[in-house]
């Protein structure tokens, strides 16, 4: 019964409420029609008000709203029970929950609901008619829902030809706005354009216009119909730009699709007229043509698997897919690499001697090695087809490995680069170089794969199609200064390419096919071993190459150096001229190196030095000698003996001798003390292993202070500071411990270290004398420097023989074992005095 009951007041309620309805849509009628101004409506002095957020509404407008919030529930029920009438003000933040009295405009539209609905989520829908704008005065009452004083603000309306002009521009913006956007209904159009009332029209197109919430208050807030209008234009302007711009893109993102829309039915008629006309098409000529390279390429059996299935992809493809000339790329790459073309070996040893002999001078080591290379191919022809030998034999031949993998170790300057080429002239193959400094991304020796946009094969297989041919001469320059990062590890990748018994097959990531590089003779290039990876240095020949002695130098700027020269700077023969006595003292005087490079630069300074006076108009012939050199060249740079013999001039100051990636070089080793607390300093930016040896040296000369006459007491009242010169430049190694220790004990003992003698070798806590690494490259560099007499380690007489008769007859080499014999022949006899 009370379930019906409420049905019953819920109905009669509904029907209360359309009566007020009919009553008040009369009234709005009326307002509309103009039979009574809404500037005339008397508004109550207090009205509810409902805070709307990202809202304005306007007068003369019916908009929907939907009221969740309890306190607006609150607000509709008692409103609904009385006048209907409410306060509209828009909030200043639409993401406030609960917005007070600060936080509303002060200006708003009197508004009074035409339709309610209850929806089941709780929610009111309501259809609110705004009828006239107010201010607010005061709030008077902020719960249960918000209450204030009000008072009318009515608009000013002008009556002007300028202000009939910019309505009817209003209205035919918004027609032109209403056209680009379809979701506008013509019948609205049509209503509004037949609005005369300026004011009306200016409120009744912002409520349907896109709008920012401030312009929206912004135009509600206007006084003047003028202005409102003017205000309303400038939005109906910048939007109208907007859709056109919109629309523009649109249309041009329409018509690429139509253009390949047109091109794919243009090609697909061409190819019917083509077939009509028993002609081919584009797509098939390129399947036929690619069909005889993979033919004709002899490819492996694997690859052409993969040639013919990618191939038959392609054929099923439209030429405009995207993955067309994907695959037509890959394909290219197949069909062009040289999988059978190979150039036939040059094996007339005596001509690759002499092609050897030609382009550099001395380096036996590299052209014996390159003459066995050559011998060796050629007795493998020779036996190829040799029916009588046993079939044992026949067969360990025919396994033998074609290619060889060579690295050459050496200073810069001395021709390691340029060996490759004249390599390539000796045997008659293809030469290539390919620089590894800084690389560090795998994919430059195996490519990319071919899932990744752009991919391509690394610079291997890239190298050998350009070439042309499987079995070029491959040059890895600088293969000890490769890098390696997030992207991967080249050395690591080149562990394929450089080993004998897997580059048969050495799989790029790009081709994914195997390609035989046994047949390459890889030669890499380097400056020092110690930075190549041990299974990457593993798997390469490694034949170190020497600095030049004077002789060779002085015969190498005579045969290559001074003729380059001359062709790079336009001089002949019969205008310049070098003595031998001129060469040996730039060498000496200008350059202090392993190679020739410096030497080279110094040749061409004077090239261009005797080109400026021949240019001038001194034809004379310049006839470079000792006497003349400083003219040319200036001050000399290096002095042979000078300055070792005053560096020795103090005791404490031993030569020493050491190894560098750019060739031997001259070390000096300076030791003092001083009154103080007992402490051992070392600096000149040595590193840890050269630190031990200074350690080792001091605590042997201690072990030995009675038999060196030395007072052991002042070990515990002496500051000891060893220093390394050249602190800019990084040292280590174990072979300065010989040159410490006759420091150390020269500075104790006040005996000189005699000043044209050198040496190197490292120490043990017992006194030996232990071998030491880079003997020649050392040796080298005290020829260089003037030295007379070199100290060695005993177990290290072997090298001996390495090094140049040149310089074996003007060192003289003195070989110990222990510590006792290098001080009988390093320092002088006698202490030095003291001056007073």
């Amino acid at each position: 019964m009370k379930k019906n009951k409420k049905i019953i007041e819920e109905n009669k309620q509904d029907d209360e409420t359309e009566n007020s309805d009919e009553k008040f849509v009369s009234q709005i009628k009326e307002i509309q029609s103009g039979e009574i101004d809404s500037n005339n409506l008397e508004l109550p002095t207090t009205l509810p008000i409902l805070p709307l957020r990202g809202l304005v509404v306007y007068p003369f407008t019916a908009v929907p709203l939907t009221v969740g919030q309890p306190r607006s529930i609150k607000l509709v029920d008692e409103v609904m029970s009385s006048d209907r009438l409410i306060g509209l003000v828009a909030t200043k933040q639409h993401d406030i929950e609960n917005p007070g009295p600060d936080d509303l405009y002060t200006i708003g539209t009197a508004a009074t609901i035409h339709r309610m609905f209850r929806a089941p989520d709780g929610t009111i829908r309501l259809v609110i008619q705004g009828i006239a704008r107010f201010k607010i005065t005061e709030f008077i009452q902020q719960e249960p829902y918000l209450r204030a004083f009000i008072e009318p603000n009515p608009e000013i309306k002008e009556t002007s030809l300028e202000e009939e002009a910019i309505a009817r521009n209003v209205r035919d913006q918004f027609q032109h706005i209403a056209e680009m956007i379809p979701s506008i209904p013509a019948e609205i159009v049509a209503s509004i354009t037949s609005i005369h009332d300026p004011l009306q029209t200016a409120y009744t197109i912002a409520n349907f216009q896109r709008m920012e919430l401030e312009d929206g208050q912004k135009l509600l807030e206007l006084d003047s119909s003028l202005e409102k209008l003017k205000a309303l234009v400038t939005i109906l302007l910048r939007e109208s730009e907007v859709l056109e711009l919109g629309q523009k893109i649109q249309n041009e993102a329409r018509g690429e699709i139509d253009k390949v829309q047109r091109e794919y039915f243009l090609r697909e008629q061409l190819k019917a007229i083509q077939k009509e006309l028993g002609e081919g098409d584009e797509q098939t000529e390129d399947i036929e043509n690619f069909k005889n390279k993979i033919s004709s390429s002899k490819m492996p059996e694997e690859a052409e698997k993969l040639a013919k299935r990618e191939l038959d992809r392609l054929s099923r493809l439209p030429t405009a897919a995207a993955e067309y000339g994907v695959i037509r790329t890959f394909l290219e790459w197949l069909v062009s690499l040289p999988w059978s073309q190979s150039t036939v070996d040059n094996l007339d040893i005596f001509h690759a001697r002499e092609i050897l002999d030609k382009d550099h001078y001395g380096l036996e080591d590299v052209k014996d090695r390159i003459i066995e290379f050559l011998a060796v191919r050629k007795l493998h022809k020779e036996r190829e087809n040799f029916e009588k030998v046993e079939d044992l034999i026949i067969d360990e031949i025919r396994r033998d490995r074609e290619g060889v993998i060579l690295c050459f170790v050496g200073p810069p300057g001395v021709g390691k680069t340029s060996l490759g080429r004249s390599i390539a002239s000796a045997l008659g193959r293809k030469f290539i170089r390919i620089s590894l400094g800084g690389v560090r991304d795998e994919a430059e020796i195996r490519g990319h794969r071919r899932t990744y946009i752009g991919a391509m094969p690394g610079r291997i297989i890239q190298s050998l199609r350009r070439v042309e041919s499987k079995n070029p001469v491959f040059m890895l320059d600088e293969i000890d200064k490769l890098s390696s990062d997030f992207r991967g590890d080249p050395s690591s990748a080149l562990l394929e390419v450089l080993d004998p018994e897997q580059n048969n097959e050495f799989r790029d990531n790009y081709l994914e096919a195997p390609f035989d590089l046994s047949q390459v003779m890889f030669v890499t290039t380097a400056n020092q071993i110690g930075t190549i990876p041990p299974p990457l240095l593993d798997r390469m020949e490694i034949i170190f190459l020497s600095g030049y002695t004077e002789n060779e130098k002085l015969n190498i700027a005579l045969r290559y150096l001074i003729p380059r020269q001359l062709r790079e700077n336009s001089l002949l023969p019969n205008e310049i001229n070098f003595t031998d006595d001129a060469i040996y003292s730039i060498i000496r005087m200008y350059t202090k190196e392993a190679g020739v490079r410096n030497l080279e630069r110094e040749i061409g300074n004077i090239c261009r030095k005797v080109a400026t006076k021949i240019a001038e108009g001194k034809n004379d012939l310049s006839e470079i000698s000792v006497s003349t050199i400083r003219e040319f060249l200036g001050k000399p740079k290096y002095f042979e003996t000078e300055e070792i013999i005053r560096r020795t001039a103090f005791p404490g100051v031993a030569t020493g001798l050491a190894w560098t990636p750019f060739g031997g070089d001259v070390l000096f080793i300076e030791s003092t003390k001083m009154v103080g607390t007992k402490s051992f300093t070392i600096t000149g930016s040595i590193g840890k292993v050269m630190q031990e040896s200074a350690q080792i040296a001091l605590s042997l000369m201690r072990s030995k202070s009675e038999e060196l006459n030395i007072d052991t007491e002042l070990f515990s009242k002496t500051e000891i500071h060893l220093h390394v010169p050249a602190g800019a430049q990084p040292k280590d190694g174990p072979s300065a411990g010989v040159t410490m220790f006759s420091s150390l004990v020269s500075l104790f003992t006040n005996r000189l270290v005699k000043p044209d003698y050198a040496m190197t070798g490292e120490i043990s806590l017992t006194g030996q004398v232990l071998p030491v690494g880079g003997i020649k490259e050392k040796v080298l560099a005290a020829h260089r420097s003037g030295i007379k007499t070199v100290i060695l380690p005993k177990l290290n007489e072997l090298d001996y023989e390495d090094i140049p008769e040149e310089v074996k007859n003007s060192i003289q080499f003195i070989f110990v074992d222990t510590i006792d014999e290098v001080l009988k022949h390093a320092l002088e006899k006698k202490p030095k005095k003291n001056k007073k």
